[in-house]
C-alpha cells in the first residue's frame, strides 16, 4: 500500500491542502556525502527568501529535497510530472534550469546545494498550486469552506513535510485524489496509444471534475455516479469502498460537496410529489390503503404537520397533478430509506441511505434513484462515521445522532476507466462529457 497511517486529528487538518500541520517533519542533522547538512543548512538560511524563509524556519532550515548535494528519488519524480505537465492541462515549466541547478548542487559547495534545494520546493509549490487550480468543471459547493483554494507555498510544503516518507508522497502524487492520479497515468496511456481528439476531450473533463476532490489525507468521502461507487479516506489511505445505487438518467446524482453531519436512524421516507403523483395515487385508487403501503398522509411540509386520514384526499385529483399531498413511509424494515441515512445540508435534498432492495446493487449499471445515493453497506460507513457500531437505542422513529467528527462528501462523475486493452468509458448516461 502506498498510503500511511497517521493520527486522525493530524490528517482532518490536511483538508484539500488548505490547513496543514504547523510543525514539520524534523531529522537530526547528519553528514552524508561531500556536502555536510549543517553547511546546507547555513546555506538555506542565507538564500532562502519570503514564503520559503518561513517554510524553512519553522524546520530549522533543514533541506527536504538535497542531501549531502545531491537530489533524491523524490525530485527525478518531481521532474518528470514536470515534464509531462501537458497531461495536467498546464503549460511547460523550466525543467532545464532544475536539472542544471540539480547538477551545480553535485559539485560539493553548499551554496549550489541550497539553491537546489530552494528551486525544487519554488517548482513543486507552482505545480500543486496549479494543479489545484479549477478548469471547465462545475461543482456545487453546500458548503462554500469545501470550495478548493490554490494553496499557498508555505502550505504546499508543509503538507509535503508531513508524510514519514517524502518520497513516497510525491512519488504517489498524493495532494491530489486517487481519481486523479488514476486518470492522469490512463491520459498518458491513452496518449501513447494515439487515441482520438475526442478520447482525449473526454479523458481531459474527467480529470477537470477530479482536480476537484482532495487528495487521501482528508477524511472524506467520494461517490462517482458514473461507476455507482463510493470510497472513503483518511490518513493518507483508502479505508473502504462499496457499490452504490445512484440517480437515473430522469433525475440525476448531481456534482455536489457537502459535509455530513447527522446520521438518522430509523428515518421517515418523505415520498417525493412525483412519485405521489405517478404511483402511490394509482395504487390507492386501484384498491390499496395507505396502511398497507405502511404510509401516512400529512398536512404540509412543517415540523408539526397534522395527519391526515385518507378518506379526506381526492387521490383522482392528486393522480391529475391537480393537487397535492405529503406522504411519508414509516420507519421498518420495509422503509425505502432502511435503518439509517446520513444528512448533509444542501438544497438539493440529496443524502446517502441504507435501502432494503438489494437486487440493484447486484447489477453493472445502478443508475436507477432518485438522486440519492443508496448504500451496499450503511453498517460499515456508520461505523467509520461514527466510530462506533450503528444502532439505534430504541424504535423511536427519526433518532438524529450527531457525527462526533463532520466529514465532507463529495459526489463527482468519472467516466474513464482502465482496461487490460487501455482506456475504456462507461456510458456518459448523464450526458457531462460533452460539456464537462
Amino acid at each position: 500500500m502506498r498510503r500511511r497511517r497517521i493520527p486522525l486529528v493530524l490528517a482532518s487538518a490536511l483538508i484539500a491542502l488548505c490547513v496543514s500541520p504547523t510543525v514539520a517533519q524534523a531529522a537530526p542533522a547528519v553528514r552524508v556525502g561531500a556536502v555536510a547538512e549543517d553547511s546546507i543548512v547555513i546555506a538555506i538560511r542565507a538564500e532562502a527568501g519570503g514564503a520559503l524563509r518561513r517554510f524553512y524556519a519553522a524546520r530549522g532550515y533543514r533541506p527536504l529535497w538535497v542531501s549531502g548535494g545531491k537530489a533524491g528519488p523524490a525530485a527525478d519524480r518531481l521532474i518528470g510530472f514536470l515534464a509531462t505537465a501537458e497531461l495536467d492541462g498546464l503549460k511547460p515549466y523550466d525543467v532545464d534550469g532544475l536539472r542544471a541547478a540539480i547538477a551545480a548542487a553535485r559539485g560539493g559547495d553548499a551554496q549550489p546545494a541550497a539553491r537546489a534545494e530552494l528551486a525544487l520546493s519554488a517548482a513543486f509549490a507552482r505545480y500543486v498550486r496549479d494543479q489545484r487550480g479549477a478548469r471547465a468543471a462545475r461543482m456545487t459547493y453546500a458548503d462554500k469552506r469545501l470550495k478548493p483554494k490554490k494553496p499557498g507555498v508555505e502550505t504546499v510544503l508543509r503538507a509535503a513535510a508531513f508524510p514519514k516518507s517524502f518520497d513516497d508522497y510525491v512519488a504517489g502524487m498524493d495532494w491530489m485524489s486517487d481519481q486523479y492520479v488514476r486518470l492522469r497515468k490512463l491520459t498518458a496511456a491513452a496518449r501513447k496509444q494515439g487515441a482520438s481528439g475526442e478520447e482525449m476531450a473526454r479523458l481531459r473533463r474527467n480529470l477537470d471534475r477530479a482536480r476537484l476532490l482532495p487528495g487521501p489525507w482528508t477524511r472524506h468521502v467520494v461517490v462517482d455516479a458514473s461507476s455507482g461507487r463510493l470510497w472513503y479516506y483518511e490518513a493518507g489511505r483508502q479505508v473502504g469502498t462499496m457499490r452504490v445505487v445512484v440517480g437515473a438518467a430522469e433525475t440525476q446524482t448531481p456534482m455536489l460537496a457537502g459535509t455530513l453531519q447527522w446520521a438518522i436512524l430509523n428515518p421517515y421516507w418523505n415520498v417525493p410529489d412525483y412519485l405521489v403523483r405517478k404511483s402511490i395515487a394509482a395504487k390507492v385508487l386501484a384498491g390499496r390503503t395507505l396502511d398497507s403501503l405502511h404510509m401516512e398522509a400529512l398536512s404540509d411540509w412543517g415540523a408539526n404537520p397534522r395527519r391526515i386520514e385518507p378518506g379526506q384526499i381526492d387521490w383522482r385529483a392528486v393522480a391529475a397533478g391537480k393537487e397535492e399531498v405529503r406522504l411519508r413511509e414509516l420507519p421498518g424494515g420495509a422503509n425505502s430509506m432502511g435503518k439509517v441515512k446520513f444528512l448533509f445540508p444542501n438544497r438539493d435534498g440529496i443524502y446517502l441511505h441504507d435501502t432494503p432492495v438489494r437486487d440493484l446493487l447486484k447489477k453493472d449499471d445502478r443508475h436507477f434513484s432518485n438522486g440519492c445515493i443508496r448504500l451496499e453497506d450503511a453498517d460499515a460507513l456508520g461505523k467509520w462515521l461514527l466510530q462506533k457500531p450503528l444502532g439505534a437505542a430504541s424504535k423511536e422513529p427519526e433518532q438524529a445522532v450527531a457525527l462526533p467528527v463532520q466529514v465532507p462528501v463529495y459526489l463527482t462523475y468519472i467516466t474513464a476507466a482502465a482496461t487490460d486493452r487501455g482506456v475504456a468509458f462507461r456510458d456518459d448516461v448523464y450526458g457531462r462529457d460533452g460539456r464537462g
